[in-house]
């Protein structure tokens, strides 16, 4: 598989109903002409199928199965987390199956650097450094090296997994990384951990991101209500790229009170986010009953996120059905700018904490 997905396949566990955790959990596959579960988990360069439910216990370890046959996003196998789960038909994750080709960064991990570098130019440590031009209409270089790059399996346990991938010194970013993903599982939902290690001589420009796209079974995002809690958003211009930022308060982008998105576009980065007594900070994709919905929760290390509506997805089919939310540390263009990069230094580690969580009112 190149990339990394995070998708509705790999999110089948976010649509179940754990009876023995009292957790409720929408199913998906029906609406999506799927089979029955098990579906696949596609991870970061191996697809995995996980059947959920109650925790085992057991110590983590390594076991190897034969491998699926080939699909366009890689290598497919089987891992199981046995329990008892109902399904009752509503997706949560607007992502595509193990057959289909990623479109639109869906679940990737988007490394060294999130979102766009504009000119694909930037600055480091006295030098200057020419990336390709991945978005060329825009002139920019886009979401990192790493988008079509197969992982493999290091490990995995009945509740999860973990992978990883090299990044190897290259035109335009000549360091060395070695890439981790854990995404353990559990009765309350995904966690995921993108971790990079700088294992090259020098120091290294880093700044991860990944937005899995989101839905509450409407049939265009337009009718979903978000909330975003911010106090900031980034003005930006013809290229994508920051000029700018503003406060939310009193403007369209103002997302901090749960409302409808109605035909707003977004390809918005926010800032300033209202964060819990743990540090997290909650973006929240409700039902218009407000009955259900899922959370996109945002670890410390996550200093903003990008909500995009998917207005210029390039299969038409696919935009304006859920929205992506992405997790990230730094804004956009922040090699460039010098906006809250993180320089890794040889042996350095940084760790990226987002979760998907499903929850339904009492």
């Amino acid at each position: 598989m190149t990339g990394v997905l995070v998708s509705l396949s790999a999110f089948w566990f976010l649509v179940l109903f754990h009876k023995p955790e009292q957790d409720v959990w929408a199913g998906l596959p029906p609406s999506l002409g799927r089979t029955p579960p098990p579906w696949p988990l596609l991870l970061c360069g191996t697809g995995r199928t996980l059947h959920p439910g109650r925790p085992s216990g057991r110590p983590h370890r390594t076991i190897e199965e034969p491998p699926m046959r080939p699909s366009p996003t890689g290598e497919q196998r089987s891992l199981s987390h046995g329990g008892h789960h109902e399904m009752d038909g509503r997706p949560l994750l607007d992502g595509l199956t193990a057959e289909a080709p990623i479109g639109g960064g869906r679940g990737q991990v988007l490394l060294p650097w999130p979102t766009r570098i504009g000119g694909g130019r930037y600055p480091f440590e006295g030098q200057d450094h020419q990336l390709p031009l991945s978005e060329p209409e825009r002139g920019n270089a886009v979401h990192g090296l790493l988008r079509w790059t197969s992982w493999r399996l290091l490990d995995r346990a009945d509740d999860g997994v973990r992978v990883g991938s090299t990044l190897h010194p290259q035109p335009g970013y000549p360091f060395q990384l070695e890439a981790l993903a854990d995404c353990p599982l559990g009765p309350r939902g995904l966690e995921v951990a993108p971790t990079a290690t700088d294992t090259g001589d020098t120091a290294a420009p880093y700044g991860p991101g990944q937005h899995p796209y989101v839905t509450v079974g409407t049939a265009a995002v337009d009718e979903a209500v978000p909330t975003v809690p911010a106090r900031h958003r980034l003005v930006t211009d013809e290229q994508g790229l920051p000029v700018g930022s503003e406060p939310v308060d009193g403007t369209p982008y103002d997302f901090r009170t749960a409302r409808t998105v109605g035909d707003q576009r977004l390809d918005t980065t926010f800032t300033g986010l209202y964060r819990d007594a743990s540090g997290r900070a909650a973006v929240r994709l409700a039902h218009p009953s407000g009955e259900h919905g899922v959370d996109v929760l945002l670890g410390e290390s996550a200093r903003c996120v990008r909500i995009y509506t998917g207005d210029t997805l390039a299969e038409p089919a696919r935009r304006r059905q859920g929205p992506a939310a992405e997790a990230m540390p730094c804004p956009p263009d922040a090699f460039r700018s010098g906006t809250d990069p993180t320089t890794l230094e040889p042996g350095g580690t940084h760790v990226l904490r987002w979760s998907l969580r499903p929850w339904r009112s009492p």
